[in-house]
Parts: structure tokens; sequence; C-alpha cells
């Protein structure tokens, strides 16, 4: 995987619900960023679930898949093993699915970075001991 910024369930969320207290942050941060941005699924899954009573945005979604703004290019049954064991380091946080896909693809593609509102991105680490670099406001 190349060097790529890794999007998060928050920013995508707060782009496509304009009443989100982060939708100008997440539109700017859009705006400057080449894409695509890279994801894995469970992100996919989780903003079209909190999108969903948004009058149809989890549609919206979808689309920005469509148009090539983001690319899914994670394999979990490639990094299952990976994954349970970041989920089980990071239990106490808790550390859900979808965070640790984009740790695990943080950690496959050196130099990347999140884009994130989730603060616990600054507890978890690449190869248990190094900082996640983020964008976040």
């Amino acid at each position: 995987m190349k060097r790529r910024i890794l999007l998060d369930t928050g920013p995508l969320v707060a782009l496509l619900n304009r009443r989100d207290r982060y939708h100008a942050w997440a539109r700017d941060r859009f705006a400057e960023i080449e894409p695509p941005l890279a994801t894995c699924e469970a992100v996919v899954v989780e903003a079209c679930h909190l999108l969903g009573g948004e009058r149809g945005r989890s549609g919206v979604v979808l689309e920005v898949f469509a148009r090539g703004a983001v690319e899914i290019d994670f394999l979990l049954r490639e990094e299952i093993v990976a994954i349970r064991e970041l989920r089980t380091r990071y239990a106490n946080v808790p550390m859900d699915l979808a965070d640790a896909c984009l740790v695990r693809m943080a950690e496959l593609a050196s130099g990347s970075q999140v884009l994130t509102l989730d603060s616990d991105f600054a507890i978890y680490r690449m190869h248990g001991r190094r900082v996640i670099p983020t964008i976040s406001p």
C-alpha cells in the first residue's frame, strides 16, 4: 500500500452532514487533500449507519466511492490476525473494527496520515510503539 491519507468515519460523516459541528473543518480538509483517500469497509458501514436517518445521506456515502474520491484498498480477511491482536491490545480503549483497520492500514503504508476526529488515535500505536500521524482539529 502506498503512502496515503487514511479516512476515518468522523470526517466523512461531518463532510456529508452540514449540521455536524465539524462540517466546515471537514469540507476544508477535503478541499486541501488530493484524492483519492483510502479507507476500509468498516468505515463505510459506520458512515452509512450514522447518516442513515439523514434523509438518505447514506446513499451519498456510496457516491463518494463511486466518484473515486475515496478508495477501499484494505482486505480484512488478509489482515484478520493483526486486527484481532490490535483489538486485544486496545480492549480497554475500546478499539472498534474501523479503528483497528485504520491502524493496520497505517502500519502497512509508511508515512500515511489518518484523517480523523477520534482522539483515540493519540493512544493507538503502529507496530506497538510508533505514533500514528493524524490530521485532526
